[in-house]
């Protein structure tokens, strides 16, 4: 059983439409604008392990979600 996301219930598409190259240590967004950071801990398979900057809770998101922090 895999948990269920606000995006599959409300169908909201955060995706990006350009390939941005995103690296381990990375600090990176899954939003738009005040999105809580994350950290990108690792990646694989399209795929990051990442951590919330401030809780430091674990999550895993696809890449294609990831916006780079400036």
């Amino acid at each position: 059983m895999s948990a269920i996301s606000y995006l599959d219930v409300f169908e909201i598409d955060h995706d990006q439409t350009e390939a941005e190259e995103i690296g381990i240590g990375d600090v990176v967004r899954m939003g738009a604008n005040l999105a809580p950071e994350y950290k990108v801990v690792a990646i694989s398979d399209g795929k990051a392990w990442v951590r919330n900057v401030q809780s430091g809770q674990d999550a895993l998101a696809p890449l294609t979600r990831c916006r780079k922090v400036a």
